[in-house]
């Protein structure tokens, strides 16, 4: 019996060492089914070593803290995404502006310090042209009208002032002709 006592002493401190290599890749529940199989009965108790409560304590702070860092490193990531979203949103509305604001510069003229919009300024710039166009083509028919009745105003002065000259040549022939008989007669009545 002494000598069982050794060999279980050797073989509870191999099983502690594998327990405490294995203990690290246990899960939590891995671990609180570990310590029930393994603790001892005490009528309708379970009893536990205090260095086993320990390591399992131990255990899960350890993994409390990590899943707590986590938890705080997620948050502060999720923080960080948030504040990302927003100013990306912010800068999304300032240059969603910019772009409404560009459209409409851009679809729209400044003319005479007024704002028209492309289509407008088009209508008024063509029906400017056309009303010009019209009042030149007026003006054109008007301008042959008048060169027209120029025209024929300079042949009708031509046409009068030829007989014009023509009336006064045969007047000048009739004068001369009655000067003659004039002075033919006026001759005659001192020769007489």
């Amino acid at each position: 019996m002494k000598s069982l006592y050794p060999l279980l002493f050797v073989l509870m401190v191999s099983v502690s060492t594998f327990a405490q290599e294995k203990k690290d890749t246990l899960t939590i529940p891995e671990q609180f089914d570990k310590i029930y199989r393994t603790s001892s009965s005490y009528q309708e108790y379970k009893v536990i070593r205090k260095t086993r409560y320990q390591e399992l304590k131990k255990g899960v702070s350890d993994s409390l803290n990590v899943l707590k860092s986590n938890v705080k490193a997620k948050d502060q990531l999720i923080r960080q995404q948030k504040d990302s979203i927003q100013d990306i949103k912010k800068v999304a509305d300032i240059l969603g502006m910019d772009l409404k604001q560009t459209i409409a510069q851009k679809n729209s003229i400044n003319f005479l310090g007024i704002e028209f919009s492309k289509s407008t300024y088009n209508i008024i710039v063509w029906s400017l042209i056309g009303i010009l166009l019209i009042a030149l083509l007026y003006f054109v028919y008007q301008f042959k009208n008048s060169f027209t009745v120029t025209s024929q105003a300079k042949r009708d002065l031509e046409d009068v002032e030829q007989e014009f000259a023509n009336h006064k040549k045969k007047s000048l022939e009739r004068e001369q002709k009655l000067r003659r008989q004039l002075q033919d007669e006026i001759n005659k009545q001192r020769g007489v």
